[in-house]
């Protein structure tokens, strides 16, 4: 079953949103709206503007306001893909040029900050100051995150709680703020919002985790990337820090490979299948499961409506997906 198959019935209002964001760069410069269109044109799972849906259906639903917030959600989303792809030096993207490889990451950058732009102007839409508050939140975090990555790159002396702060900045805080600010605008009461934004917050978390499961586990074919491109940009994710903890020869041929130079193509399949080997996926997706028990039970506090089984089988799509 496609993911698109759990909410069948927002199909139309997330079309909208698409629509929506074409006709927001429709009258940008040229090489803005081309950079900006082949983004959203590259597909995506949509998983914010759905989360910020569904959460809305717990309150006031109200698709011409919800439009706004779920617009404004995918742009800061497409924004973060455009700088990270920068930051490292990524020519594919969904099997497909970057920004950046298409043009250089001047473009890159600008398109970066013209989608940011374009989000807080879907915010100023709405006067309730908590719906601006939020949304300023998560930008700013998604910041923090990105430079403690940055920071963070091919430093090989990292815990388990560095790697969940980090993610919980750069991935969770998005999904978590997509939830509260559906409910928001939805004028959902305190309790429950408070319980979306838990939900979000732990799929967040499990969304992250996968990924960086699937860096080891899947093909380039589905990935639209190389594997294990995060070790190769010194990205140092969960499965390799309990790889290195475990096995103490692992880290010093890890450290030795890359103080060298970037690995052959053979190296890094050795070095991954060694990772593998370290039962350190193993241990991420206990870690993974862990979390997203964590998102059910909190659904379980929450009133039961259509939307909140929509909710639960999305996380556990989350969860058990392949690409």
């Amino acid at each position: 079953m496609k993911l698109i198959d759990h909410y069948m019935y927002l199909r139309g209002d997330i079309h909208r949103i698409e629509k929506e964001m074409e006709q927001a760069v429709s009258k940008a410069h040229p090489v803005l709206q081309e950079a900006t269109l082949q983004l959203l044109q590259a597909g995506g799972k949509r998983i914010r503007p759905v989360f910020t849906l569904l959460s809305a259906k717990f309150g006031n639903y109200d698709t011409q306001a919800l439009k706004h917030i779920g617009v404004a959600l995918e742009f800061v989303h497409m924004a973060s893909l455009v700088h990270d792809d920068v930051i490292d030096n990524s020519d594919l993207r969904r099997g497909k040029l970057t920004v950046k490889a298409k043009w250089d990451n001047r473009v890159a950058m600008y398109t970066g900050d013209y989608m940011f732009g374009k989000a807080i102007a879907r915010v100023a839409n709405f006067e309730e100051v908590g719906i601006h508050e939020t949304m300023a939140w998560v930008m700013h975090e998604m910041a923090v995150g990105e430079i403690e990555q940055i920071r963070l790159q091919y430093e090989w002396e990292q815990n388990i709680r560095t790697y969940l702060r980090r993610i919980r900045r750069k991935t969770a805080v998005l999904i978590a703020g997509s939830c509260k600010m559906g409910a928001q605008v939805a004028g959902v009461s305190p309790q429950v919002q408070k319980g979306l934004y838990q939900f979000g917050y732990y799929v967040g978390l499990a969304f992250q985790i996968t990924d960086d499961i699937l860096d080891f586990t899947s093909s380039e074919e589905a990935l639209g990337k190389p594997a294990g491109g995060d070790l190769l940009q010194g990205n140092i994710t969960l499965p390799v820090i309990y790889a290195m903890e475990k096995d103490s020869a692992l880290k010093t041929e890890l450290l030795q490979t890359f103080a060298e130079s970037l690995p052959s193509r053979e190296k890094m399949a050795h070095l991954l299948e060694q990772i593998k080997e370290s039962g350190g996926v193993e241990y991420a997706r206990a870690i993974n499961n862990r979390y997203l028990n964590k998102a059910y039970q909190t659904l379980e506090t929450l009133p039961d409506i259509p939307a909140r089984r929509s909710l639960f089988e999305i996380a556990n799509y989350i969860g058990e997906r392949d690409h």
